[in-house]
């Protein structure tokens, strides 16, 4: 075997074992999962695709196993699939992970509602628009674009019918109007989500702005709230129904996989307990035998 094909040998090695180490631990989680979904998503197909995320992605898999199954079940509370056609997101953040839906999940919440529908979209430079704001809200795209990339994006729309409205909700932002927002509200940097998801993160603005007008169920209130922690680059999960945000507590390397214990009747995840520190010796009282002056 020559040193190249060993030295590619032990790389697969340590790829496969952290990936081995994750799917063990997302078919021990399988139970709790199972109890979160609602009845159009599967256990299986969600720990595949958190799998799958977890194999393709470096920087997930610097992230604790206890903050990605914190995701995956903010998901799957949400009826959400991360990763699949621009529902949700798995998004890294240092050694954390947190789920971020992107605009085709808000959309699809707010069509299963029954109340409205929202769409949002992209304007290239080669194209020519019409938008009339006021008592006659209107926005007409005057030809189709030629084009694909994102740098060539110069305004996001969101557009929202509420049934019965006599007129549409709608947002038009200039791209350059977006990376202001993203500027003022961005807390990470570069490692906002943005910067790997643009035209996403682009289009997700101005919707953002339209839902505050539509009706909002449970599952809505709490995408929009973990949307705009992860605005300002903080996680969320929802708890007992309601989004808890993250706190930036320091983590330790030992909580990447082998510091969690999974019960496997209830399926619950828990952090093992840290050993406790011994008690430090108390000292014996010095006593001076020498004589005291008179």
């Amino acid at each position: 075997m020559s040193t190249n094909d060993l030295r590619e040998n032990v790389g697969a090695q340590r790829v496969a074992k952290p990936l081995t180490e994750f799917g063990n631990f997302m078919d021990k989680l399988k139970p709790q999962l199972a109890l979160a979904l609602p009845k159009h998503l599967n256990c299986d197909r969600m720990a595949r695709l958190a799998v799958t995320a977890f194999s393709t992605n470096p920087a997930l898999q610097r992230c604790t196993h206890m903050s990605i199954a914190g995701s995956i079940m903010t998901a799957a509370q949400l009826g959400l699939e991360p990763g699949i056609n621009g529902a949700g997101y798995l998004i890294p953040y240092k050694d954390t992970c947190t789920f971020v839906p992107g605009w085709r999940g808000l959309t699809d919440l707010v069509a299963r509602s029954g109340r409205g529908t929202v769409y949002t979209g992209a304007i290239y430079k080669d194209q020519e628009f019409t938008y009339t704001d006021g008592a006659r809200r209107d926005l007409v795209i005057h030809n189709q674009t030629d084009l694909d990339d994102e740098n060539d994006i110069t305004h996001v729309y969101a557009i929202g019918w509420v049934v019965g409205a006599a007129m549409p909700i709608i947002e038009l932002w200039s791209i350059v109007k977006v990376r202001k927002h993203r500027d003022k509200y961005n807390k990470v940097g570069q490692r906002h989500y943005s910067y790997q998801n643009w035209e996403m993160y682009a289009r997700k603005v101005p919707l953002l702005q339209v839902l505050k007008y539509m009706p909002m169920s449970i599952e809505l209130s709490n995408a929009l709230d973990i949307s705009h922690a992860a605005e300002a680059g903080r996680g969320a999960t929802i708890e007992n129904g309601i989004v808890v945000e993250l706190t930036d507590a320091p983590r330790h390397s030992e909580d990447r996989g082998q510091a969690e214990t999974v019960n496997l009747d209830t399926g619950e995840i828990t952090p093992e307990p840290k050993a406790k520190a011994k008690p430090k010796p108390v000292p014996e009282p010095v006593v001076d035998d020498a004589p005291t002056p008179d």
